[in-house]
């Protein structure tokens, strides 16, 4: 099993490219599945998770050729299998994105209830019950959701759907249901997260009509069908967020290129707050922090909520930012209720980390001393992510162990880090 070997103490200077975002195309492969003519999606990230996600609808019937760049090439015309099996949906609970395109544009779908990290409860129930709304028949049977049409009918019915909380993957699924619905949809309480508007922004390249995307109210209006795109995956939020995490722990200057401040206002705005310069320029994001974080950096508090809040994928590695810091933080997690499985982890790196239910509280070594190297172990994605920012501060060696949840969520991120100028390297 893989692990990542890192030799703190080094600042990071250079350009570093940020990849596609994998919360964007996860769902964009599935909008493939809602058109039988070809589709080519661009700057598409290599992760496990995309790996997973592309075997899945090859499993379905779709031919998905991915070349050595970042262009996948995909035509589900000849898709003869609308099911998504718990062989490869138990790694991933991105997978239920399949059930919406698949019930809209054959009329059935047999998915199995998805895995993915262990932060907390997702449940699928919002999910269910707003097909239903369109006129679904949805029964959970051996662990799988069975859907079909209801009545005889040929197509989803457009419905208003209100979800008992904003939920992302919800939206996406209602959304790519109701591109080929009958009638108007409208998604109240919709999420509005950046990946969600570059979603719609693909579908209408496909033909589809709609209206609010980026709001907490879109509007759909069904059409019979839909043609095949070409659209480039919008670049990485939480993976250039967790770079400006680095520079802003290790110290250096740091350019971005891809990335967008616009998608990461709630970070950067904790950041400068820190005492760390990060500029929106053209073509990308620079980050500058004048040295190691201890020496002059000041702990910052936050919330997660939904965007455009906080967000609870940056929780993890601003916290580790905050371990060696100047004073003491609180941070409190209102998303998940499972997601400070990686304070244990910075405690045996030395943080000052005390919890109590959904909130954390952070003593900043500051002046007074460094997190020292040891062997720690990556619970999910972005505790891995956090684990190797510490490292990246910490005197001595620092042995990441079970990073293969870092390779579901992050492109080469130790070959990326190396480039600006970290000592950090796969190891078996």
């Amino acid at each position: 099993m893989d692990k990542l070997l890192i030799r703190g103490g080094h600042s990071l200077q250079g350009e570093v490219l940020v990849s596609g975002a994998k919360n964007a195309a996860l769902p964009e492969l599935c909008a493939a599945l809602l058109t039988a003519e070809p589709v080519t999606l661009r700057n598409v990230p290599r992760l496990q998770d995309v790996s997973t996600m592309l075997q899945l609808i090859r499993n379905m019937g779709v031919s998905a050729e991915r070349g050595d760049g970042s262009v996948v090439q995909l035509n589900a015309g000849a898709l003869d299998r609308p099911e998504a099996p718990y062989e490869l949906v138990k790694t991933m609970r991105a997978s239920v994105l399949a059930l919406g395109p698949l019930l809209a544009r054959f009329g059935q779908a047999r998915v199995s209830l998805p895995g993915g990290c262990a932060i907390g409860s997702r449940p699928v129930d919002q999910h269910i019950r707003g097909l239903q709304a369109m006129g679904a028949d949805i029964v959970v049977e051996h662990g799988y959701m069975m859907a079909r049409l209801s009545d005889g009918r040929q197509r989803l019915k457009g419905a208003r759907i209100t979800t008992d909380m904003v939920t992302v993957t919800g939206t996406e699924n209602f959304l790519m249901a109701a591109t080929l619905a009958e009638g108007e949809t409208v998604l109240e309480n919709a999420a509005q997260e950046p990946e969600i508007t570059d979603l719609a922004e693909m579908l209408i390249a496909m033909g589809a009509q709609i209206e609010g995307h980026g709001s907490s109210r879109i509007r759909i209006q069904g059409v019979e069908r839909l043609h095949g795109c070409d659209h480039a995956v919008v670049a990485d939020r939480i993976e250039a967020g967790t770079f400006l995490c680095a520079v802003a722990a290790t110290g250096g200057d740091v350019l971005l290129r891809h990335g967008r401040a616009d998608h990461l206002d709630a970070v950067i705005e904790k950041l400068c707050e820190a005492g760390v310069r990060v500029t929106a320029v053209e073509g990308g994001i620079r980050v500058q922090s004048d040295g190691p974080a201890h020496l002059h950096l000041k702990a910052q508090g936050f919330r997660t909520t939904e965007y455009p809040g906080f967000p609870t994928d940056m929780q993890a590695q601003f916290m580790a930012l905050n371990c060696v810091a100047q004073g003491t933080s609180k941070v409190t997690e209102t998303i998940f209720e499972n997601r400070f499985m990686h304070v244990n982890e910075l405690v045996r790196l030395g943080a000052k980390i005390q919890t109590d239910g959904k909130v954390a509280v952070i003593e900043g070594l500051g002046a007074a001393g460094r997190l020292s190297g040891a062997t720690v172990m990556a619970t999910d994605l972005r505790a891995s992510a956090s684990l190797v920012i510490a490292g990246l501060v910490a005197e001595g060696e620092t042995l990441v162990d079970r990073i293969y949840h870092l390779d579901r969520g992050y492109d080469c991120m130790e070959a990326k880090l190396r480039g600006l100028g970290a000592d950090i390297e796969r190891i078996k």
